[in-house]
């Protein structure tokens, strides 16, 4: 059950939980704020709490607002594309074979046939980025299963607006954003050991917390760095 904390327009989601200590979180990408806070705490103590830090709302809240964000990409010559945290520039080729993608140290060759639209040619980039990562994670999941104790039962891709990654834990499988192939490569190990520790637990609980110290150490500095970097057209958070 949740209540809301009003101080001025700032408005902040307060959600008890079995917890030991206070959790303060400014989401990306539109700043929303909440409070997690143990079952017995009262509303002035949770109040009292909220305004010690309105500082540091705000400053988060600014950082969000200031980051970059990435215009729709239009697929075209001497264009700026992101994979695994670097800057590429788009070559165009067209051509009556079968759509390709190459990557050649810092240029991205996309063929596609004449008269290809952007729906299209966003359609095949996108089928590569897949298929980038595709390579990558079976190889993360295969290094994190014996070190965490867990099972993966298989591993999705797909577009998503508002997460990183998902994991289904009755069903044991992890499911992973697309967009993730523009970042660098340790950040998407993060997100993958992330989604995995939630096999062993569902919940972003206490147990979940001290999960993530013992095994991914700065993951704080990673959650951090992930949700800096310029966000997607869509606005994507974690």
């Amino acid at each position: 059950m949740s209540e809301e904390i009003v101080l001025g327009v700032l408005r902040i989601e307060l959600i008890r939980k079995g917890v030991k200590n206070v959790h303060l979180t400014v989401h990306p990408p539109d700043g929303r704020v909440s409070l997690v806070a143990p079952q017995s705490t009262r509303t002035e103590v949770a109040r009292a709490y909220a305004i010690s830090k309105l500082a540091w709302i705000r400053q988060q809240q600014e950082t969000l607002k200031a980051q970059a964000r990435e215009t729709p990409r239009q697929f075209r010559e001497r264009e700026s594309h992101e994979l695994w945290g670097r800057r590429h520039l788009m070559t165009v080729v067209e051509a009556d074979v079968t759509p390709f993608v190459k990557l050649d140290h810092k240029r991205i060759t996309l063929s596609v046939r004449p008269g290809h639209d952007l729906a299209k040619r966003a359609e095949v980039m996108h089928a590569w980025h897949k298929s980038l990562l595709h390579a990558l994670v079976p190889q993360l999941i295969a290094k994190w299963e014996p070190i965490l104790g867990v099972q993966v039962a298989g591993y999705f891709l797909q577009r998503m607006k508002t997460k990183w990654g998902s994991c289904n834990h009755r069903a044991g499988n992890i499911r992973l954003n697309t967009e993730l192939v523009k970042k660098p490569k340790d950040l998407v190990e993060y997100v993958v050991v992330h989604e995995m520790l939630h096999l062993l637990e569902p919940t972003h609980n206490e147990r979940f917390v001290t999960l993530l110290d013992q095994h991914w150490p700065r993951w704080r500095e990673s959650r951090a760095e992930l949700n800096a970097l310029p966000l997607g057209h869509q606005s994507w958070g974690r």
